[in-house]
């Protein structure tokens, strides 16, 4: 069956070639959205999606207050051949968490981007599927509901108001992990070419799938305190992105929190340029409840608030969510339905059971505790060694450091590979992957294994 071309892309496409027909020369000024969106009996958002296709192609450029004007034409570097497709242009992503997420026996994974699998026994897994399918035997060998299972989903909306989001059941798609949930917001909101705002450094996964989806991915500037407010107004208003997907605490890799200022500056220019905020709060159970997050202030407004339980219960549950607001929460399931036809039941059972546990507040209490003893101890031992780290983060699973009289990461990685420890290197977290970059994830757990205390002695000569 063919496919069906979005009617954005139709109308991007006929602008593309009246430009290249020299209907409209560099310079010109095209119609105004709404002139075209009557004349072609189009809605206006579709117009503006058409004309973000074309700003993200480099065939026109907004000017505030004046519309959209035809652009000179660039000479653009000729291609490698094996960079044609975006799936190629994804694989190098692709390698790098094939390598991320399988470490050889007897290998230290120092970059590693999991709590040690001793602090989350006490969730108790073990104990729990009796009731799991004693209490679903009635819809356990069919599929759920399109959102998710109903019960879990209120009991998140009351997780949700103990941060401050006010949501109803119905705004909660649940998903096959927080990166499913991350992927269904690319497959509705970019199209190719579109600008996308992310951390740099930032969540590496994130990236790959924007690539392929073949988006163009523009980086923010990450400060200890939160994205740089500066950097991202001056993007706002090159770009006029849609959307910006950022972590506001333990951030992925810097191990940074955003403060309540830095917070309501980027909420401020959300609502000024008219950005959605796609909020990955992943790591949203090993940090105090009162920690400022932009969806609390926003109420799932303009923004999308992404969560998941892979780093508090386990990675192997793959159960995520997304909230946002009704009709879009409404879309998303639908999407859902189209991509996967529903989530695991079983698995969100497991979960609703696992938080309805007595024992799970003090799961969590003690869970942080170990996280905020962790950071205390790796950061002390890394500023032993005369490493700058990033962020002063009373408890974080990950830190952020440079070590002294180190200007590419990625050797030193090859060095301690030697040693059979693994490294996360600066570089592949950075929009730029080919650019070096000083700077290392630290899992905060790993780096006190005394593997590494002795590799690092080794490499420091010390």
């Amino acid at each position: 069956m063919a496919r069906i071309t979005p009617i954005f892309l139709t109308l991007a496409n006929a602008i593309e070639r009246q430009i290249h027909d020299g209907a409209y020369k560099p310079g010109d000024k095209l119609p105004s959205l709404r002139e075209i969106a009557r004349l072609r009996g189009y809605g206006k958002n579709t117009v503006v999606t058409a004309f973000e296709s074309l700003v993200a192609r480099g065939l026109v450029e907004p000017k505030r207050g004046a519309g959209y004007f035809v652009k000179e034409p660039a000479i653009e570097p000729e291609r490698a051949d094996d960079d044609s497709g975006s799936l190629g242009r994804a694989m190098d992503i692709v390698w790098l968490l094939r390598n991320q997420l399988h470490v050889a026996p007897g290998h230290l994974s120092v970059g590693d981007a999991f709590p040690p699998a001793e602090w989350l026994q006490g969730a108790r897994l073990d104990r729990v599927h009796h009731k799991v399918a004693r209490g679903g035997l009635g819809t356990l060998f069919r599929y759920g509901d399109r959102r998710g299972y109903a019960p879990l989903r209120q009991r998140l909306a009351r997780k949700l108001a103990d941060i401050g989001i006010d949501a109803q059941p119905r705004q909660i798609v649940l998903t096959h992990g927080a990166n499913q949930a991350i992927d269904f917001i690319v497959r509705y909101f970019v199209p190719p070419g579109a600008p996308v705002l992310v951390d740099d450094p930032g969540y590496y996964p994130l990236f790959g799938k924007l690539k392929l989806a073949g988006a163009h991915i523009v980086g923010v500037p990450r400060r200890a305190d939160g994205p740089d407010p500066v950097a991202l107004e001056a993007l706002l208003q090159r770009w006029r992105p849609r959307l910006f997907f950022t972590q506001s605490l333990g951030h992925n890799p810097t191990g940074s929190d955003i403060t309540a200022a830095r917070a309501r500056q980027v909420l401020a220019l959300a609502e000024r340029f008219d950005l959605r905020i796609v909020e990955n709060d992943a790591l949203c159970d090993l940090h105090p409840a009162a920690a400022p997050r932009i969806s609390a202030l926003d109420q799932l407004e303009r923004t999308l608030y992404v969560g998941s339980f892979s780093k508090s219960l386990s990675a192997a549950l793959r159960v995520g969510f997304v909230a946002c607001s009704p009709d879009l929460a409404s879309d998303l399931a639908d999407l859902k339905v189209l991509v996967n036809t529903s989530s695991s039941e079983y698995s969100e059972r497991t979960v609703d059971t696992l938080l309805g546990e007595r024992a799970h507040p003090r799961h969590l209490e003690r869970l942080r505790g170990r996280v905020a003893d962790a950071s205390l101890r790796g950061r002390a031992l890394l500023r032993s060694f005369g490493a700058e780290v990033f962020a002063d983060t009373p408890q974080s699973l990950f830190l952020w450091a440079r070590l002294p009289g180190v200007a590419d990461s990625l050797a030193t990685a090859q060095t301690l590979m030697a040693q059979d420890v693994v490294m996360a290197p600066g570089r592949i977290f950075c929009v730029d992957a080919a650019a070096p970059s000083p700077w290392s994830r630290y899992n905060v757990h790993a780096v006190l294994d005394t593997r590494f205390t002795a590799a690092m002695r080794t490499v420091l000569g010390g």
